[in-house]
């Protein structure tokens, strides 16, 4: 019985300690435009970023991409992040964080046949990977953080994206 109470002591101060943590930092969402080496093409995005500890947030994106035309061959990309955002140096002016996450990537290729010869062709696939980065976030004391983020996906072929953009605090 004491071990019970030991158990539940321990964990309601673990849910407390969770709470303050939270309060004293700000919940943000945000648009950011991004590149990515692999897609080659610009991409938009919105995140969020929710803390659940001092130094450590959750913060789930998404990414479109503008849609290529090569060739008749068109190509529409997309990702969709949940990352982990540790901060390192968490500073007035600046805040440095490390990301690790997963990642699950979307392309669609299609071949619009305009000659008559062979027909149309589409084909589309998706696969997960992982993310590992860094970012930076720009305190101009205010309620919009500019922030900067360069992170590699671990995929077939691997992809850099470096991304910039906004945080709004809530």
């Amino acid at each position: 019985m004491k071990k019970i109470n030991l158990t539940a002591t321990i964990a309601i101060i673990c849910i407390v300690c969770s709470f303050t943590a939270i309060a004293q930092t700000e919940t943000k969402i945000g648009g950011f435009l991004a590149y990515g080496t692999e897609v080659k093409t610009i991409g938009i995005g919105a995140n969020a970023e929710f803390p659940i500890a001092e130094k450590l947030t959750i913060s789930p994106s998404l990414i479109y991409y503008l849609p290529k035309d090569e060739g008749g061959i068109k190509i529409n990309w997309f990702e969709v992040n949940a990352n982990a955002n540790y901060y390192f140096l968490n500073e007035e002016n600046i805040g440095v964080y490390g990301i690790a996450g997963l990642n699950y990537s979307s392309v669609k290729v299609k071949y619009d046949n305009n000659f008559g010869f062979g027909g149309d062709f589409s084909a589309n696939d998706g696969r997960f990977g992982l993310n590992l980065g860094a970012g930076a976030n720009f305190n101009i004391n205010g309620s919009i953080t500019p922030f900067a983020e360069l992170k590699y996906v671990i995929i077939d072929g691997g992809q850099l994206v470096i991304a910039g953009g906004v945080k709004f605090n809530l």
